[in-house]
């Protein structure tokens, strides 16, 4: 009945918890060092105070308060530092994980939202659109996503946990937790389930429909330029989409349909779940954003680009 937990690194490999640690610190440094460029560009240049630029700020910080609390926990176990966790901080962990995972999800539709108005209402981009309607949309993303959580986190709080307390990742997770619990936890599964169905089946099938809405509105422009062109500005939003929602179904399916395959399986789909947004979103819309990439190599190299503008 003890309210510690263990956390899991990687099973059969401890040894080399050290030398692992290496590429997961790397990539982490990576996706901080990117995501917290873009918005010091967007902050700072005045030319990207747009709606679509506000949107792509709040999924950078959206990626990197996924997988922060993450990756605390899980240095503190590739480096031998601890590898248990109090059930109370297990808890908020969980919350803070799955809150911005839902966040990042919501981010996405409303970025979705952004090339349907920029596409089919380009003349009324900027009246729609307005800052204020902007933060409003991220605040209702935000509690969108916690306040459902609430009644699992009551639930867990009345559990007994009187078998093992080795959670299969580095990190906590609903689905984890529950795992362990003596008693009848068929509410949270139902419900995890609905709230799943609810958050990421709603943002999806809005995101399907919204391109169903784009593509009609392109397919109606008389050149093939123009149409590359308003098709080439949904690209690196598609890719974002994508590298959020392909991890995520694939973790989800390895849990509810190979609990018996490798452990090794199931924590690399976690760690890729949680690392690969925060990584690569920042590179896609470097090399996809003409803006954004200026903006990396304005603080890379301030004073070359700086001469070549004059």
């Amino acid at each position: 009945m003890s309210s510690t937990f263990y956390l899991t690194g990687i099973p059969g490999y401890e040894e080399f918890h050290h030398w692992i640690s290496i590429p997961f610190c790397l990539l982490y440094i990576v996706g901080i060092t990117g995501n917290c460029s873009i918005l010091h560009i967007v902050r700072t240049d005045p030319r990207l105070h747009e709606p679509m630029y506000y949107f792509l700020a709040m999924l950078s910080l959206t990626d990197m308060a996924m997988s922060l609390p993450a990756m605390v926990s899980l240095f503190r176990v590739l480096w031998s530092i601890s590898r248990e966790i109090q059930f109370n901080i297990c808890v908020v962990q969980m919350f803070l994980i799955h809150t911005f995972s839902f966040t990042e999800s919501s981010v996405l539709l409303a970025m979705a939202l952004d090339r349907y108005v920029a596409i089919c209402h380009p003349l009324r981009y900027a009246t729609i659109l307005t800052p204020k309607l902007i933060a409003k949309i991220g605040i209702a993303a935000l509690l969108r996503s916690a306040i459902p959580l609430i009644p699992l986190l009551v639930r867990l709080a009345f559990f007994p946990f009187c078998r093992s307390h080795v959670l299969s990742h580095s990190y906590c997770l609903h689905q984890d937790i529950i795992r362990l619990a003596c008693a009848d936890v068929r509410f949270n599964v139902i419900y995890g389930m609905v709230v799943i169905t609810m958050l990421w089946g709603m943002d999806s099938l809005g995101i399907l429909i919204t391109y169903a809405f784009i593509l009609h509105s392109v397919l109606r422009i008389a050149s093939h330029e123009g149409r590359l062109k308003a098709l080439n500005t949904c690209a690196s939003h598609i890719c974002a989409v994508l590298i959020l929602y392909v991890p995520m179904i694939g973790l989800s399916i390895v849990h509810r349909f190979a609990k018996h395959s490798s452990p090794f399986v199931h924590i690399f789909m976690a760690h890729i779940y949680l690392m690969v947004p925060p990584v690569l979103n920042p590179i896609i819309y470097s090399v996809k954003t003409k803006q954004i990439r200026q903006g990396f190599l304005r603080l890379i190299c301030p004073n070359k680009i700086n001469s070549s503008a004059m």
